[in-house]
């Protein structure tokens, strides 16, 4: 009779250590899955962070010259007021990014 009762007692917990250990791994998946989901919704609000500006310098280029002309303006007063090199350079990035970006909107 003992040994029926141990056989049922070490029966019993297996059953709950794998209870614990699917329960274990449900939180893992869960908690991926979380993660996942967190992940894409960051996605999503960069995409439409990114698609936002992507518009709003669409219509800089293509509907004005402000972008540019602000640039001149910028690149021009860094002369009078002999800017250093490295303001230059930032201008000459910002012409390059502009001139890049007209290039992707008139090609895309």
């Amino acid at each position: 009779m003992w040994t029926i009762i141990d056989q049922y007692k070490e029966k019993l917990n297996l059953a709950a250590s794998h209870e614990h250990r699917l329960e274990d791994e449900h939180a893992k998946v869960s908690a991926l899955q979380a993660e996942r989901e967190a992940k894409e919704r960051v996605i999503d609000s960069l995409h439409r962070e990114a698609m936002m500006w992507m518009d709003r310098f669409t219509f800089t280029l293509n509907g004005s010259q402000e972008l540019p002309r602000l640039l001149a303006k910028a690149k021009a007063m860094g002369d009078v007021y002999s800017a250093p090199e490295e303001v230059h350079g930032l201008f000459d990035n910002c012409q390059h990014k502009i001139e890049l970006m007209s290039y992707i909107i008139r090609n895309h």
